[in-house]
């Protein structure tokens, strides 16, 4: 993915529908899995987004639907994001104002790195380093904009 693109306003950015491919990578197993979808960004009452993904995920040579929920939203700072899970606890700030953000998120004893990055108004991409005691893994996505 080339360099970052700025976004002035991330929840206008992300509303719509988006293809997605994510590989999975086990770097202490060696397996590796493929998760194809879509997630939507739709509007959530009171504001904000409600995101909406679902698929199918290929794991061991296992294909198996897959599903995740997430709430989108208006972060502390203009034009940010404070991303909630589907229950409505904190996973992480969005700020892609710079084109690219950095996020942790500790989760009992393992530990989570997302790195986002805007290519332009149609491509973005998350990868997510995960680290603990039983997990040693890599989750890339890549978003495009679908119609």
């Amino acid at each position: 993915m080339g360099g970052c693109w700025p976004v002035a306003d991330v929840l206008a950015y992300l509303a719509g529908r988006w293809r997605v491919e994510r590989d999975v990578r086990d770097l202490a197993g060696g397996a590796e899995g493929r998760f194809v979808g879509t997630t939507v960004f739709g509007p959530l009452d009171g504001g904000g987004l409600l995101h909406e993904e679902s698929g199918t995920f290929t794991w061991h040579g296992v294909a198996r639907p897959a599903t995740r929920t997430l709430r989108f939203l208006p972060g502390a700072a203009p034009g940010t994001a404070d991303v909630r899970f589907a229950d409505g606890r904190p996973f992480h700030a969005r700020d892609l104002t710079s084109g690219r953000y950095v996020a942790d998120h500790p989760c009992a004893a393992d530990f989570y790195r997302g790195e986002f990055t805007v290519a332009d108004a149609d491509h973005w991409r998350t990868v997510w380093r995960v680290g603990g005691p039983a997990k040693d893994l890599v989750l890339t996505t890549d978003y495009v904009r679908e119609g």
